[in-house]
């Protein structure tokens, strides 16, 4: 299991004030089937999920990615610039569709990164003016939890191996500081166009639809790639959420993490070109009739469909 530790959006974290903590920590928590509150916090839900999270619920239900999306998740903007997330769905009264009664979690194998670390969080610590985030756990304490009061101590490295965090940490935490740094930049980065936020949700969430953009013509047109790295990213699942990572770097902040094949741009403007110019044309003619449309009116008066009402009373 890796000691390093890093950040995490406030999304993922509680809004109750933290005690700080460090993997040395001890920790008095236990979380089991004859406790008082079990499945309280179940019946409570507000699970946001990062990209390692939907990936092995996917494949824990046996979905593909629409369906997943539409029957287990709601969307949410993470930010002012609409960049999407998404959380569990729940029912009416809050709980989540996934739990299975007084057995508890339905895919406790395969559960979320915010289930596995409850009650430890972590948190993205920063100094006014300087870069390097210095990351911290936390431990959260709420009125219903009774988990506290068991007679039982570990550190917060003991409990982390314990709940299987060490895959999830490393699948989403490229994404994680994807999240962080879009943040960080201010208006030094920029809004994102909408298409870079359609990318984003598919390279982060619907993985059907991004592994058939990446296998597209035009998409190995434009980026030279391996043929290791294409077959890795279309045959394993884990390799294709880190060129997602990738792209997304390249098309919110710019960085060139993929290189793009020599006069690419050139022949994608070269063969769109007609395209765009009729587009252009209808566009051109269509506010063209729309201002024909309001001098007529403004010289002769709206249109009447009604003789008797709008002709000559004289």
């Amino acid at each position: 299991m890796s000691d390093e530790k890093f950040d995490i959006p406030e999304e993922f974290s509680s809004v109750a004030m933290p005690a700080m903590l460090t993997e040395e920590s001890n920790l008095k928590f236990r979380c089991h089937k004859d406790i008082s509150c079990f499945n309280a916090c179940c019946k409570h839900a507000d699970v946001t999920l990062a990209p390692y999270d939907v990936l092995r619920l996917q494949r824990n239900l046996g979905m593909d990615s629409a369906e997943f999306l539409s029957k287990h998740t709601v969307p949410f903007e993470m930010d002012r610039d609409g960049t999407p997330g998404i959380k569990m769905r729940t029912n009416d009264d809050g709980a989540c569709l996934l739990l299975d009664g007084d057995n508890g979690c339905g895919v406790y194998e395969d559960r979320p990164t915010v289930c596995r670390y409850y009650p430890v969080g972590l948190l993205s610590m920063r100094s006014k003016d300087e870069f390097v985030s210095e990351q911290q756990y936390s431990l959260i304490k709420e009125d219903h939890c009774k988990g506290h009061e068991e007679d039982r101590e570990l550190t917060v490295a003991e409990y982390r191996e314990e709940q299987g965090v060490a895959d999830y940490d490393q699948y989403n935490r490229e994404w994680y500081e994807l999240i962080l740094k879009k943040k960080s930049g201010g208006p030094g980065v920029g809004s994102p166009s909408e298409m870079s936020l359609q990318l984003f949700f598919m390279a982060s969430y619907n993985f059907d639809m991004f592994r058939k953009f990446v296998t597209s013509p035009s998409f190995r047109k434009a980026y030279n790639f391996s043929d290791k790295e294409f077959n890795e990213a279309i045959k394993d699942d884990e390799s294709l959420i880190g060129l997602g990572y990738r792209l997304m770097r390249q098309a919110l902040f710019g960085e060139k993490t993929i290189p793009e094949n020599a006069g690419a741009w050139d022949k994608r403007v070269e063969e769109r070109k007609e395209v765009w110019e009729a587009r252009t044309n209808a566009e051109v003619e269509k506010r063209n009739a729309q201002q024909e449309e309001q001098m007529r009116d403004e010289t002769s008066g709206p249109a009447c469909d009604d003789p008797e009402s709008c002709g000559d009373k004289n």
